[in-house]
Parts: structure tokens; C-alpha cells; sequence
């Protein structure tokens, strides 16, 4: 009886063993097709897809696009992509070259006086600096591309690649910009007539910016747009310094890279102001860029203006005295009594736009008045 007992239980158990087995190896083919169908699905693990997801965004590319403006309708991608160039400058939010546009130069167009037909300068903005390109990208380019003034550099182009590089296209001034001019100390640069001109110059240019272009952009430019009536764009520099001032050949000014904060994200604006404080061109009220307005921008221009008068844009001028504006180891020099009293109140229209109470400064209106009184020489 016992033998047949274990005679029965070793097949039952081999049957058992061989179930399991059998089991076993359904469960392992079942998930190995499903593995399969995860496969020519693109179905991955969350580390996989992170990946790959990292590629993508690596490789994706942008529609390639040029918006020409008054000026620089003869552009074309070709001349940009290919015309050889030399760095100028670098910054937070990108690099600045002086090119040669082979083009340009073989077709000249019409020359403004200062710039050259041929050359061109191009801003490099890098990708992680600017805004995403959206509609209301676009329509800041728009409004920027629109806005024409004798004291404001002129954007002739915008250059979008496929890899997200952006290009700004504008006219070259040989005679570099204020700061240059300043530092330089140039027998022209202490001439009362060349302070006085780029001084009103610059005011002019800001007067326009300020008190609405006229360019009948949207609402929605740009958080540092604001629309004072139907049409009208106010627009706020947000980083006004000498070096932003070009000169031609007239050393008649042109103030550049206006705008430019409506383009940029955030952090690089930051990054911006925190250079600006450096250099001593920051409001004292100034905290964020976001925050910047009419009054920040005449605080610079009050700085601009005693750089003008002292004849320095490289040491605090705060401290200078009225008494040493006009002498000879100061850098600008009177050759009349009525020259110096001009000086002196240049010099003081500048501490005054500096006021460290916005609500102290005086509009643009009123500085451009106050300069029209001291250019004919009134109190």
C-alpha cells in the first residue's frame, strides 16, 4: 500500500513542478511582449524619456525668419550669415560685432550722415537670454523696427534662426560712443558748442521715447510699454548710459539699445541693471528692472549730463564741486565767462534729474526747456 502511495505522489508532484514551470515561463513571455509593444510604441522608461525628451529639445529647430525695416530693406540672410565680423563688445545678453556686408557694399544705399553704407552692427542675443518668441515677442520687434528719430539709433533689421539665435541689425557710427568720446578727452569733447549738442541731442531722443512714438503698437509689447493714449507707445530705456550713445560723424547722439528690455527674460535684465548700479547709473529707488519708468531714465540722463560737464565717465561725480567744473585739469574748459555760467548750469540741471527723490526730477519736457533756456543763454 505504501509503495503505491509514493508510486502515485511522484508524478502528481511532477505534474506540480511542471505547472509552475509552465506558468512561469507564460508570465516571463507576457511581459517580454509587453516590453515589445512598449518598444515600437517609443514607450520608455521615466529615465529614458527624460533623455530623449533633452535630445529633442537639443535639435529642435525655429522657423528662420528676417523682418526688414526703413533702412535695411537690401538685407537678406545670406548677407548676415556670411559677412565676416569683428567683436566690439560682450555683455550679459550677448555679444556685439562690427560686420561688412558684401552686399551693402557692392550696392550702397543712401548713406545717413555717420554711418557707414557697408558696415553694419549686429547684436548677437543669446537664446537663454530673451523671451520666448510668441506674439508679443514679435510685436515688440515691430514696435522697436517702427520708431525713427534723428537722436535714436534705427533698427534696420531682426534676424531669427532655426537654433533660436536672434540678430538686431543697425547702422555703424565710426565715431564709437559717448563714453569713448568722454574718455578720450579730445579737444572737441571740451568745446562748450559739442557739449551742448549732444547734451539737447540725447534729451531729444529721450522726449520721443517718453512722451509716446506714435507707433500704433498693442498694449501687450511689453511689460515696460505703457500706453499713455490710443497709439501711442511709452517706452522705457531701462539702461540709458554714455556708452549707449552713439555719435557720427556731427557728433550728433543717438541713443541705442532702447527697447531692448521688452526682448529679454527677467534674469537678464537683472543681471543688466546690477552692471548699470556698478557703474553708477542705477536710481536710488531702483530695485528691479520690471520697476524701471520716466523717472529712472532721467536719473540717468543726469548722470550722462555730468559726465558731459566734467569731462569724466570714469570717477564718481557726485562730489565735484560747481567751483571745479571749468577748470583746465578737469577736462572741459570755458574760453568766456558766459560759457562757464552755461557750464554751471548744465551742471546743475544734472544734480537735479540725479535727486535721489524721483518725485525732485524734472520731466523730460522740462529738462529739454530748461536746456532750450541755456542754450540761449538765459537763466
Amino acid at each position: 500500500m505504501l509503495n503505491l502511495i509514493v508510486a502515485l505522489a511522484i508524478p502528481v508532484s511532477t505534474v506540480i513542478l511542471v505547472a509552475l514551470l509552465l506558468f512561469y515561463l507564460l508570465k516571463a513571455g507576457q511581459m517580454r511582449d509587453v516590453d515589445m509593444d512598449n518598444e515600437s510604441q517609443g514607450g520608455q522608461s521615466p529615465n529614458q524619456k527624460s533623455r530623449q525628451q533633452e535630445l529633442d529639445e537639443e535639435g529642435a529647430e525655429e522657423e528662420e525668419d528676417l523682418f526688414l525695416f526703413r533702412g535695411g530693406e537690401d538685407l537678406t540672410i545670406c548677407d548676415l550669415l556670411e559677412a565676416p565680423g569683428e567683436v566690439i563688445g560682450k555683455s550679459n545678453c550677448g555679444t556685439l560685432y562690427k560686420a561688412l556686408l558684401q552686399q551693402q557694399q557692392q550696392h550702397p544705399q543712401s548713406r545717413r550722415s555717420g554711418s557707414n553704407g557697408s558696415l553694419r552692427l549686429l547684436r548677437f542675443l543669446r537664446p537663454a537670454a530673451c523671451t520666448a518668441r510668441t506674439g508679443q515677442f514679435l510685436n515688440a520687434i515691430e514696435l522697436l523696427g517702427s520708431i525713427r528719430h534723428p537722436n535714436l539709433v534705427p533698427l534696420l533689421g531682426f534676424y531669427s534662426g532655426p537654433r533660436g539665435e536672434k540678430l538686431l541689425i543697425y547702422p555703424f557710427y565710426r565715431r564709437g560712443n559717448l563714453a569713448q568720446f568722454i574718455q578720450d578727452g579730445s579737444r572737441e569733447s571740451h568745446k562748450w558748442a559739442t557739449i551742448y549738442k549732444i547734451s539737447i541731442g540725447i534729451a531729444r531722443g529721450l522726449d520721443h521715447l517718453h512722451t509716446g512714438t506714435g507707433a500704433g503698437a498693442g498694449a501687450g509689447a511689453g511689460e515696460l510699454i505703457m500706453n499713455k493714449k490710443p497709439n501711442t507707445s511709452i517706452i522705457i530705456h531701462g539702461n540709458l548710459k554714455s556708452k549707449n550713445i552713439l555719435l557720427d560723424r556731427n557728433h550728433e547722439p543717438r541713443i541705442s539699445d532702447f527697447g531692448l528690455n521688452l526682448l529679454l527674460n527677467s534674469a537678464t535684465c537683472q543681471e543688466i541693471l546690477n552692471v548699470s548700479a556698478t557703474e553708477g547709473y542705477k536710481a536710488p529707488e531702483l530695485v528691479n528692472m520690471k520697476d524701471a519708468n520716466v523717472d529712472t531714465d532721467i536719473y540717468n540722463l543726469g548722470v550722462i549730463l555730468l559726465e558731459l560737464v566734467t569731462g569724466s565717465s570714469r570717477e564718481p561725480i557726485y562730489d565735484k564741486a560747481a567751483a571745479q567744473l571749468v577748470g583746465e585739469d578737469q577736462g572741459v574748459g570755458a574760453t568766456t565767462t558766459e560759457e562757464e555760467g552755461r557750464l554751471l548750469k548744465l551742471f546743475q540741471l544734472g544734480m537735479a534729474c540725479c535727486s535721489p527723490s524721483p518725485s525732485l526730477r524734472p520731466t523730460i519736457k522740462q529738462v529739454l526747456r530748461k536746456l532750450e533756456e541755456i542754450g540761449l543763454g538765459g537763466t
